[in-house]
């Protein structure tokens, strides 16, 4: 029996064997074709390993993108001992390989599935978690928000009106009447270098950018504009790079326009640009390009200060440049490196230059965010015991702490102070822009007084040459004698005891020393004769247009801008009642005590 049952074992085996020979011809066969389909994929993908004798390892070998069975990939090794003693067992279960081919013919459908689930899933989001995303997509970029700027400087409603043009005429027609022929006669333009055009009366407020090399002027007027990463941007870098005057301007395409070229337009406040020479005119740059801000002011951007002695030579006077934009300039920024806080010859000279503009001076502490907050704090003490001495005036300047250029602020650093800082400055620039007109105003009333001085000072130096010259007197040392010691013939304090004319409005009296040597005393007249039967005196007409002229204008649009929204009608009030009288016809009249007393006084008249 023993050997009976030894032989049908080793018949078993052998038929396990050949069941087993068939089944792996079968799968080879079965995965030439999925192989041959595989081919057909536009993707192609890795060909699996070779089989094994065990039909089992066929699904472990198997990549697992294309078969996921957790339970086939992975097995512990009690279930392979148990595989290895149960093998009677595999031979009622050869059936799993076709399912796991099926499987790998539908791969091309999963994927799809996959896709439409994810494109399901992106439908299925609320409209709130898209922004979020958005929003964590655009700090991933690292540019900054800049809906704020439009926001503060109010560009969409940004329109001049008809009261702002009006008055602009007005202003115009009060310079040229009153104001201009003054300045002709007497040569104001040649003591002050400072002509008005009727370009400088109609152009648009200007901001003027100062500073050293590289603390981020440019950057800055690419921000405010959104230039960043545009054809417009302006060049930026760690190097000298702004070597002229640019000035951004609005025009209804983008272009460059030559120094020579804006000179040469009498329509553009930069024709007295000329007299610094061809030099000067070289290395200033204008730039026009379509933008909402552009319509209600002009920047300027300004090579940097550089207190090195060997590259001063500029090649133009720099000083006499800087002055000229600073005496026409709405606003200025003098803008500062928490690494270049040193002042030098140049930075020292600006600020006497701004002397009686302090109120129009801004410092900008920018970079903010490459320190940390102690050293944010001793760099901001360390800038104003710098700028001290140079700013002579009780109340220090304003400072804005941040950092102005498109990307994000770095991280750990004050986001909240830097965003208050920047929304501040924005204020103070819309500020500008809203009171243009009254700052035009108050620029012409101002120019028109030193005009006035001027003439009075003129005449007072004619009359006390003539009274001094007599007969027999030598009209060149008479002439020497008056202009060299003015103060001996009390010329400067006969002026202020005689006209109403603050001490600190007179020009220096060095000033009139070159003044006269260029121009004689002779060419001039004095102011008595300077009056006609028609058009009257010129002393009368500018006195005119400082006392009651332009504060005549200047309240009337200040009236204008201020005034409130029209009230709403009121409503009616509703009819009386039966049996009551309301009106001023139902009040009792008073009486008249005086009635009984006149009767009186006729009588006794009578």
């Amino acid at each position: 029996s023993s050997v009976e049952e030894v032989a049908s074992e080793e018949r078993s085996l052998e038929e396990i064997a050949e069941e087993c020979e068939e089944a792996t011809s079968g799968a080879q066969s079965k995965e030439k074709e999925v192989a041959e389909e595989d081919e057909m994929v536009p993707e192609p993908e890795e060909r699996p390993p070779d089989l094994t004798e065990d039909p089992r390892l066929e699904t472990q070998e198997l990549p697992e993108d294309r078969v996921k069975e957790p339970e086939v990939t992975e097995q512990p090794e009690a279930e392979a001992e148990q595989e290895v003693t149960l093998e009677p067992e595999l031979i009622t279960e050869p059936d799993p390989e076709p399912e796991i081919t099926h499987q790998a013919n539908q791969e091309p459908s999963l994927e799809g599935t996959e896709d439409d689930a994810v494109e399901e899933t992106t439908e299925d989001t609320p409209e709130s978690e898209q922004g979020s995303n958005q929003e964590d997509e655009a700090i991933g970029s690292g540019l900054r928000d800049r809906s704020h700027i439009e926001e503060m400087l109010r560009l969409a409603t940004a329109e001049p009106s008809a009261e702002f043009s009006g008055a602009i005429k007005r202003l115009l027609n009060i310079y040229h009447k009153s104001i201009k022929p003054m300045e002709q006669v007497f040569k104001y333009n040649e003591l002050r270098q400072h002509e008005v055009t009727a370009g400088e009366i109609t152009s648009k407020p200007m901001v003027l950018f100062l500073g050293p090399w590289s603390v981020g002027k440019s950057s800055m007027i690419n921000y405010l504009l959104g230039l960043h990463g545009t054809p417009q941007e302006l060049y930026t870098g760690a190097e000298p790079t702004t070597s002229e005057y640019t000035v951004i301007m609005h025009g209804e395409r983008f272009r460059t326009i030559e120094g020579i070229v804006m000179a040469a337009d009498s329509s553009r406040p930069f024709s007295p640009l000329e007299k610094f020479g061809q030099g000067f005119l070289e290395r200033l740059v204008g730039i026009e390009m379509p933008h909402k801000l552009l319509e209600r002011v002009t920047f300027v951007d300004t090579p940097g200060i550089i207190e090195n002695r060997k590259q001063q030579e500029r090649g133009y006077p720099y000083n006499d440049v800087c002055q000229w934009f600073i005496d026409r300039a709405d606003l200025i920024f003098l803008v500062f490196d928490p690494t270049k806080l040193d002042v030098g010859g140049e930075l020292e000279i600006l600020f006497r230059q701004m002397k009686g503009r302090e109120s129009q001076i801004r410092l900008i502490l920018n970079k903010a965010d490459s320190l940390s907050t102690q050293d944010l704090m001793r760099v901001y003490g360390a800038l104003f015991w710098s700028m001290a001495p140079l700013v002579n005036v009780t109340e220090p300047p304003r400072v804005y702490v941040s950092s102005f250029w498109p990307q994000d602020y770095a991280p750990d650093t004050s986001r909240e102070l830097f965003m208050k800082e920047e929304i501040s400055l924005l204020e103070d620039l819309n500020q500008v822009v809203e009171n243009q007109i009254e700052n035009k105003i108050a620029f012409i009333r101002q120019h028109a007084i030193r005009v006035r001085i001027h003439a009075l000072l003129v005449d007072r130096y004619l009359q006390t040459y003539y009274d001094k010259l007599g007969w027999f007197g030598d009209p060149y040392e008479v002439f020497q004698d008056v202009v060299n010691d003015p103060d001996k013939y009390y010329i400067f304090k006969s002026i202020l005891a005689k006209s109403n004319v603050s001490k600190f409005d007179l020009p220096d009296k060095e000033a009139y020393q070159d003044f006269f040597g260029v121009n004689p005393i002779s060419n001039f007249k004095q102011l008595s004769q300077h009056c006609s039967w028609t058009d009257g005196c010129l002393l009368e007409k500018i006195e005119k247009a400082i006392s009651h002229e332009l504060p005549a204008l200047l309240s009337s649009v200040t009236k204008s801008s201020g005034a409130p929204a029209p009230a709403k009608a009121a409503p009616a009030n509703p009819p009386p009642l039966p049996g009551t009288c309301e009106g001023p016809e139902c009040e009792e009249k008073p009486k008249n005590p005086w009635r009984k007393q006149g009767a009186k006084n006729c009588y006794i008249l009578i």
